[in-house]
């Protein structure tokens, strides 16, 4: 799936101890997934942001010939979003209730009558 990075909505992040101080993050606009002919939201999946492992320098309180002294840091970033299937809950609490139906049966079925 290929996806245009420069159309995702993104939030600048700020640090004035980091290089680089401004960081564009990606966010999900969906709480589901565009999904169809018609693009509708679909709840069946989840949009969900996807991380990037990154090099920053980030400043120390130390200072060698008038200059700060930087470290490297991995930070992850989102940098886009993806959509992954929801937990199907409904079908497992239906199924649920189908088998605990079923056991009663087998029980009451397996009890000796008290004739």
């Amino acid at each position: 799936i290929l996806i245009n990075l420069s159309l995702l909505p993104s939030r600048i992040s700020y640090d004035p101890t980091r290089y680089p101080k401004y960081i564009p993050e990606a966010y999900c606009l969906c709480k589901g997934c565009l999904m169809g002919i018609l693009g509708e939201e679909s709840l069946h999946f989840r949009s969900t942001p996807v991380y990037m492992p990154t090099v920053i320098l980030r400043r120390t309180p130390a200072c060698a010939g008038g200059r700060y002294v930087y470290t490297e840091d991995y930070i992850t970033i989102p940098v886009g979003c993806t959509c992954i299937p929801e937990q199907e809950k409904e079908a497992e609490s239906v199924n649920s209730s189908i088998d605990k139906q079923e056991v009663k049966l087998l029980v009451s079925q397996n009890k000796p009558s008290s004739e």
